[in-house]
């Protein structure tokens, strides 16, 4: 059904700290949501056949726009973006949306409030099932040769006769869509467009998140 939950597009700036009224010190990730643009809004009655937003962020140079996204652009009003994501809303939000707006994040986000963020981890390349899986390794006594880093045994001839699907083996690791649950925000601004949220999120810095009303939260 997907999420019912409103959001926003942004852009992960780094981590910095805050300091609460308490004194306690806060890690933070910096999150850039200026520019989120209505680009559509999809109801039940429409062709589609289900209530949603599209939103847009950040700004796409035109000769790398197709013409089908270049004429989607235009219908809305818009400039062409990079980032375009569809949100699924129920019908009583969705209809709060008007193509072409733009949102702010002090409308969406408030202080203390739960947030999921999703985005693409980082990519790490082929890796061993130590950096991996966090293999412990074989023993470096009692004759052991060129098997220190290896992953053992990774099944039988006769039974079951094939390897296990999800066998802990080397491969590629990271890049792969991530959320992260339930984490807090510390600190909007909305003139800005900033969103300060408590601890890490997936991606490196420059990389796009979802950030949205915590399902859990």
């Amino acid at each position: 059904m997907g999420n019912k939950n409103p959001g926003l597009l942004g852009r992960k700036i780094g981590m910095t700290q805050l300091y609460a009224d308490d004194g306690a010190f806060v890690p933070v990730t910096v999150v850039d949501t200026k520019g989120n643009t209505v680009i559509s809004v999809k109801t039940e009655d429409s062709a589609d056949g289900y209530s949603a937003i599209q939103l847009g962020f950040s700004e796409k140079k035109a000769h790398r726009t197709t013409k089908a996204e270049a004429g989607h652009f235009a219908k809305a009003g818009v400039t062409p973006k990079s980032f375009v994501r569809e949100l699924r809303l129920s019908t009583e939000e969705a209809a709060k949306y008007e193509v072409g707006s733009e949102l702010n994040a002090a409308d969406i986000f408030e202080l203390g409030q739960r947030v999921d963020v999703t985005g693409t981890s980082k990519g790490r390349g082929f890796a061993g099932v130590f950096k991996r899986h966090n293999f412990a390794g074989f023993i470096r006594t009692h004759g052991t040769h060129e098997f220190f880093r290896h992953g053992g045994s990774i099944g039988t001839r006769l039974t079951p006769g094939h390897v296990l699907k999800g066998k802990k083996m080397p491969g590629q690791m990271g890049a792969e869509r991530k959320t992260v649950e339930n984490l807090e925000v510390v600190k909007v601004d909305g003139d800005k467009g900033l969103v300060f949220i408590k601890g890490g999120v997936p991606g490196p810095n420059g990389g796009y998140l979802f950030v949205r009303h915590g399902v859990k939260g």
